[in-house]
């Protein structure tokens, strides 16, 4: 149950680098609600192909951008002053707090990732992962792991970047946020790949 790291990387770009990059190319022009919009773009360009060109849904890309729907939700209701303040929405803690929530589950959302991506290498893999979920405690703790490790990862660094904001003026304020969001999600996927490396090593073939 090998899962190439190139996919990973794979899954930053799609998921975290361009909406990112899409955010800070618009928000100067259409606004923080426009800029939402635009950093949607790229994550339904993926999953229309994803499921037309391979037959898979994207779990991962769904999470992100409910995400990005909450945070639109936000901005247009009445807690709109107050996010206003902050200048960027909790797109990042609106994730993070869907992870840790997850925890409560039978199983987490990164069950649901792990398994979207093996489906996407094989036809019957996702079939493969749950037996392997049913007969392997040390999967389901790993599991869990992950999930509160990217989930409380997500939180601070909304919380890290949502106080910098609010103490800082610009522009340092937006060079120092825009450091923490690459350096966590970075550090994240770093830990992810070493930590699953470490758990495949470990685990019976």
């Amino acid at each position: 149950m090998r899962i190439p790291s190139a996919r990973y990387g794979l899954a930053f770009v799609v998921n975290v680098a361009l909406p990112a990059l899409a955010y800070r190319i618009t928000i100067g022009h259409f606004g923080v609600v426009g800029a939402l919009i635009a950093s949607a773009v790229p994550l339904i360009a993926w999953m229309i192909f994803d499921g037309v060109r391979l037959r898979h849904f994207d779990a991962l890309s769904a999470i992100v951008l409910a995400g990005i729907a909450m945070s639109l939700m936000i901005l247009l209701s009445g807690a709109a002053r107050w996010m206003g303040e902050a200048r960027e929405p909790a797109v990042s803690g609106i994730i993070g707090a869907m992870f840790l929530l997850s925890l409560f589950r039978d199983r987490p959302l990164v069950y649901y990732l792990a398994r979207s991506t093996m489906s996407r290498e094989a036809q019957g893999r996702e079939t493969e992962f749950d037996a392997l979920w049913q007969a392997r405690p040390a999967l389901v703790r790993s599991i869990r792991l992950m999930t509160a490790v990217w989930g409380i990862g997500l939180v601070g660094e909304n919380l890290g970047r949502l106080w910098i904001t609010l103490a800082l003026a610009e522009p340092e304020a937006g060079r120092l946020s825009t450091w923490v969001r690459y350096a966590t999600y970075g550090g994240l996927t770093a830990w992810t790949i070493v930590y699953r490396h470490r758990y495949l090593k470990r685990a019976p073939q």
